[in-house]
């Protein structure tokens, strides 16, 4: 009988080890194609004054980071930018970047020292929003 529990246990041990190493490998696999997008994000030169008036949504997502924005635009300008949802690694600090934004009336503006790829994906969320006003 106790032959039946060992190897009820160690059956039980090599599964939950073998759930762990297919679940650590999913999930290096997801932080890789993470950095990759982040990587590859690029940005496209949107002059503001061509865009109509109104309120945009824009949204941009890299898996661990997300930016959801309602960009409002009057007479050719960014006037305001709200955070509608931001999920994001340690990156909150990057939220302050809106006002770069809109102080300098463009998308390109230097990223938050610490918070590159939240300001990388706040920023093309911006810009999505941005395209849909063109």
């Amino acid at each position: 009988m106790k032959i039946d529990r060992k190897k009820i246990i160690l059956s039980v041990v090599a599964f939950l080890f073998l759930v762990g190493l297919i679940w650590g490998a999913v999930y290096l696999k997801n932080v890789a194609d993470y950095k990759t997008a982040v990587k590859e994000t690029t940005f496209d030169e949107i002059n503001i004054s061509d865009v109509s008036d109104g309120v945009y949504i824009g949204e941009y997502d890299v898996n661990f980071i997300y930016a959801k924005v309602e960009v409002t635009v009057q007479n050719g300008e960014i006037t305001n930018i709200n955070i509608l949802e931001h999920r994001n690694e340690r990156g909150k600090p990057a939220e302050a970047i809106i006002d770069e934004i809109i102080s300098q009336q463009r998308i390109d503006v230097d990223s938050v020292t610490s918070a590159t790829n939240s300001s990388i994906v706040i920023k093309k969320a911006v810009e999505n929003a941005l395209e849909k006003g063109l």
